[in-house]
């Protein structure tokens, strides 16, 4: 197979007519299969820091960890569905209000201001394809009305439009490939997506503003059961 009909198999594949809000569980096929199972009514959250600076965030008992540029978000942590929560930030604490048992949310922080309330995003409603692969891409470059998501080297548009602190989600197959991510003309270096696993959940951040956008990307995971 030639190295354009294999460029286009693989833009079939990760394209395949999918498009859906992520449902955010990590684990593969069989890791879910035989993983200890959350309490009935559980809600699953996490903090999302798309600033400069690296700053420490925990959530009800779990571990406070490093959120920054190396790493923009926490695992998801397990809370009890339809009650406030705390939420530790740079030492400070903080209660949060309800979310619904049984969802995935993400908190994305202010990168001006740690204090100010969060930006709450629902992940929910992904795909129910175990077959699949899921990546959630979150628009947070700053001045960056719509964020675009496509196949690198002006390949296939995978997200066309996601407006500025928004997310969108989408099933893929399993397949190696590199994005881009921007505003505009205005593209990031490019990003090698991993070896995905079916049931992976994987995010892709576009951080930096609309004249420097920044594509990153962090398989998604969940604190253990009991944490």
């Amino acid at each position: 197979m030639n190295t354009v009909l294999k460029s286009l198999v693989a833009t079939a594949l990760l394209l395949s007519p999918c498009a859906a809000f992520a449902q955010g569980a990590p684990e593969g096929r069989l890791a879910q299969l035989y993983a200890a199972r959350p309490p009935a009514g559980s809600a699953f959250v996490r903090v999302l820091n798309p600033g400069s600076a690296v700053l420490k965030a925990g959530i009800g008992n779990g571990a406070d960890q490093n959120v920054g540029p190396a790493t923009r978000a926490t695992r998801y942590a397990i809370v009890e569905g339809g009650k406030p929560f705390s939420v530790r930030v740079a030492g400070k604490a903080r209660t949060q209000p309800a979310v619904a048992a049984g969802s995935f949310t993400t908190l994305v922080l202010d990168p001006g201001a740690a204090a100010k309330p969060f930006n709450v995003l629902e992940d929910g409603g992904g795909s129910s394809d175990a077959l699949k692969a899921e990546i959630r891409f979150y628009n947070l470059a700053a001045n960056c009305t719509q964020g675009k998501l496509a196949m690198a080297d002006k390949g296939a548009v995978v997200f066309p439009a996601v407006a500025a602190g928004r997310s969108a989600a989408r099933g893929i197959n399993p397949v190696k490939a590199r994005l881009v991510a921007g505003c505009g003309g205005k593209d990031s270096p490019a990003l090698e997506l991993p070896a995905l696993q079916p049931g992976d959940h994987y995010s892709l951040f576009l951080t930096g503003a609309a004249n420097a956008p920044v594509l990153q990307g962090q398989l998604s995971g969940t604190d253990a059961v009991g944490r």
